[in-house]
């Protein structure tokens, strides 16, 4: 029996509630936006996307791009009472957001639960605190387990997004943050492996030779590994590897990006070669 599409209407909020700038990030090239849009805008979007739907498998909100939590909550209220409507009236069947794990209390779950989010994804990107102090995070590996475990035991479904490849980041230690992830068995996964984007702080340290991206080669085999691990833990991984977008790509300077990153890592793991040829030149300045 097949599984029944799913909709889920994303609205993006990019740099949202974010104190800092990992080194890593550049909210405006992934998610193509530079502004938090209006609350009129999301339900424009929402509007839209429910317009065209045709499906009959379970329609979802999902606030992505910055950490949501830790928006002013005034701005919170406002586009969650928008997003609560439409599960009230029937239309949505949930909302999702995305946060920083060390923007999660008792308190903040308390409110999400009344405003209909049963989805709360984290970006744990590593559960080595030398990576995530070496990346900027401002948080670390308690932040994640303690995010998970309260948001679990208070009926949230809870994914983690995990980012092997950087700073002070090695095979070893990434297949150390996989384990860490399976013991707090999430619903599901996504793998990015870090990038290097035009005017970031990772870029800087590309420029003055402090950091290294690891080869598509090397990062396909890794995340090989990684996905056997989440397979053998049965835990999906919904997504490997950054949507393809004109601004991505126009803001790459080098790491292991290729459009179609997942099939070579299900390649590799299938048939133990795949080939990894970069789609764009290794670096640029």
């Amino acid at each position: 029996m097949s599984r029944r599409k799913q909709l889920v209407i994303p609205v993006f909020i990019p740099f949202g509630g974010c104190a800092n700038r990992c080194v890593f990030c550049d909210q405006e090239s992934i998610t193509g936006g530079k502004n938090p849009p209006e609350v009129r805008d999301a339900v424009e979007t929402i509007e839209a996307y429910l317009s065209t739907w045709r499906g009959a498998g379970r329609k979802e909100i999902a606030f992505y791009g910055g950490s949501f939590t830790a928006l002013d909550r005034g701005v919170q209220i406002k586009y969650l009472e928008a997003a609560r409507g439409y599960v009230l009236d029937g239309r949505i069947d949930g909302v999702r957001i995305s946060t920083r794990p060390d923007c999660i209390s008792r308190e903040i779950v308390e409110y999400l639960k009344e405003y209909k989010v049963d989805t709360v994804e984290l970006g744990v990107q590593s559960m080595s605190d030398t990576v995530l102090r070496l990346s900027g995070r401002g948080h670390g590996s308690r932040d994640t387990v303690f995010a998970t475990t309260l948001l679990e035991s208070s009926g949230f479904k809870v994914g983690h997004q995990f980012m092997p490849g950087l700073p002070g980041d090695t095979v070893s230690l990434s297949l150390d943050t996989a384990m860490e992830i399976i013991r707090l068995a999430p619903a599901f996964v996504r793998i990015y492996p870090a990038l290097v984007f035009k005017g970031t702080a990772l870029h800087r340290m590309y420029l003055a030779g402090d950091y290294s991206p690891w080869t598509l080669e090397e990062t396909v085999e890794v995340c090989g590994k990684i996905l056997g691990l989440f397979i053998e833990a049965r835990i999906p991984v919904i997504r490997m590897g950054l949507h393809a977008s004109g601004g991505l790509e126009d803001n790459l300077v080098c790491g292991p990006y290729h459009p179609s990153f997942r099939s070579l890592v299900e390649e590799r793991m299938l048939n133990g070669t795949s080939k990894t040829r970069s789609v764009r030149p290794v670096a640029r300045g």
